[in-house]
């Protein structure tokens, strides 16, 4: 019998989503999207309900133990809408690395990661609860190669500013480009690990 080919998706998540097809909670889903996912797609890692940006899903088990639990970190990009106007100090001070809470594990140091305050508004899709734009307020662009529970929201609020908006972009090569939130993009088996920088992922 030949084996079923697994296939690989790119998402656009959209605000106010879990990155789940089921749940017990009256909550949006992704078996809401308009879009005819095969049986057994899940989703590799997770953002949060209030958290966007780029998603990917799978028919295949192996894949988040590939990317998210392999001796070599991946890299990850954010776009980070924080309130107030952040200081280039405390933009150091997260670069450096700041203490958060982990949940269920106490205090935590976090790696440097590299961050970059932005001059001016990134080209992003409209937030549905958009604040208002003469509120003071900066944009982010952070990299990160860990990922802990709410790290990114941990972290801005560990310097006295909180997260307005959080938007992943890519994950290592594979971006979001110019999907909109809620489209997919499906991905061919091989370019989709290239992408990854997972080597040996079909042993």
């Amino acid at each position: 019998m030949t084996p079923t080919k697994h296939r690989y998706f790119a998402l656009n998540k959209p605000f106010n989503m879990v990155s789940q097809f089921v749940s017990v909670e009256d909550v949006r889903l992704l078996r809401d999207l308009d879009f005819d996912f095969p049986e057994g797609t899940h989703s590799i890692g997770r953002l949060d309900s209030l958290s966007e940006g780029l998603l990917l899903l799978t028919t295949n088990k192996k894949v988040t133990k590939l990317l998210f639990q392999g001796e070599a970190p991946h890299k990850r990009t954010y776009l980070v809408r924080v309130t107030k106007a952040i200081t280039e100090e405390k933009v150091q001070e997260l670069r450096d690395g700041v203490t958060i809470r982990v949940r269920g594990k106490g205090d935590y140091k976090t790696q440097p990661c590299e961050i970059q305050l932005l001059d001016s508004l990134p080209n992003v899709f409209p937030h549905q609860l958009e604040q208002n734009p003469y509120v003071s307020n900066s944009w982010l662009e952070i990299v990160l190669y860990e990922g802990k529970f709410h790290q990114i929201r941990n972290m801005v609020r560990a310097v006295n500013h909180s997260c307005m908006r959080l938007i992943r972009t890519s994950i290592e090569d594979i971006t979001l480009g110019d999907l909109s939130p809620g489209c997919v993009r499906e991905i061919e088996e091989d370019a989709f690990f290239r992408l990854l920088k997972i080597e040996d992922w079909d042993k």
